[in-house]
């Protein structure tokens, strides 16, 4: 296996907003709590981080923000990925120049690429990163599934370290497993998944329960890692429901709304995106806050 990027938890952090702006004294207040909570990484200006809708400006401004907020407590992951592979080398570029310590790669969406291309498209990118890159599928939001197979061909290249595998698809995880063993690292992309992928080898999860959650999430991991299975396995049920109710509409729409709840910033997305109501956002906190009671 290359160099691991994190084992555990590594959080896909929300972007705060506050009237239509950055809000960076939310970012970094977020950044220091989930690094006081136990959180193995941080992943800045991916999906969760509404990365479709930041300007190039302000994707750089996150990702050096948190670089320069992190200062190598955990790794710093920024999201680099987009449906232009031109696009994507040049924000991989950016942000390793900004000391980013890896890159996660979506699939590329709308013009759904063939596998063939797909493999083109990974290892354009991961020749021009001096970082280690991790791979990202998640077909229910791009319309693209990437293969087993496909990751067993990208397996090789000696920047390409790790797949988040969003599929919700086990058997194919475990394909994944059979044919590249340990020559790529796995990453559940689903909160709901975690222990699953955990038994088939992952290295953790990438999370989004984690922004809100996140020594429980990191609990859970660690449960594991220790062997102490039938822990971790009611961990896992416990914060169950939460993590159904995080993604009980598009993502990051509710955890936002328990964000600002907690103060992270106000409710806000960007649209097409539109806040969660009130009531919604009310009874998912609860549930947020009761979970972390256990």
């Amino acid at each position: 296996m290359k160099e691991r990027v994190f084992t555990g938890v590594g959080t896909a952090l929300i972007t705060p907003f506050r009237d239509g702006r950055v809000d960076e004294d939310a970012f970094v207040r977020l950044l220091e709590y989930q690094i006081r909570e136990g959180v193995a990484a941080l992943i800045v200006a991916g999906t969760t981080g509404e990365g479709s809708t930041l300007s190039s400006e302000e994707h750089a401004r996150l990702v050096a923000l948190a670089v320069e907020t992190v200062k190598g407590r955990v790794p710093v992951i920024a999201g680099t990925g987009s449906n232009d592979t031109a696009a994507a080398i040049r924000k991989t570029r950016a942000a390793c120049e900004a000391g980013a310590d890896a890159v996660l790669l979506v699939t590329p969406y709308y013009n759904k690429t063939t596998q063939r291309g797909l493999i083109a498209h990974y290892r354009a990118i991961a020749d021009a990163s001096d970082k280690p890159c991790i791979l990202y599928n998640v077909p229910s939001r791009t319309g693209l599934n990437m293969l087993p197979e496909t990751v067993a061909a990208l397996a090789d290249h000696p920047r390409i370290a790790a797949v988040k595998e969003a599929s919700g698809n086990i058997s194919q995880v475990a394909k994944i497993r059979r044919l590249c063993g340990d020559a790529i690292a796995l990453y559940s992309g689903n909160d709901d998944q975690t222990l699953p992928m955990l038994s088939l080898g992952a290295l953790g999860v990438i999370s989004v329960a984690s922004n809100v959650l996140p020594r429980e999430m990191s609990q859970l991991c660690a449960l594991w890692f220790e062997g102490k299975t039938r822990e971790a396995e009611q961990m896992q049920i416990r914060l169950l429901d939460v993590m159904n109710a995080l993604m009980s509409e598009t993502n990051p729409i509710p955890v936002k709304a328990v964000c600002a709840r907690m103060g992270y910033g106000k409710n806000e997305v960007r649209l097409p995106l539109v806040p969660l109501e009130a009531d919604r956002a009310d009874a998912i906190a609860r549930m947020t806050e009761e979970a972390r009671l256990g």
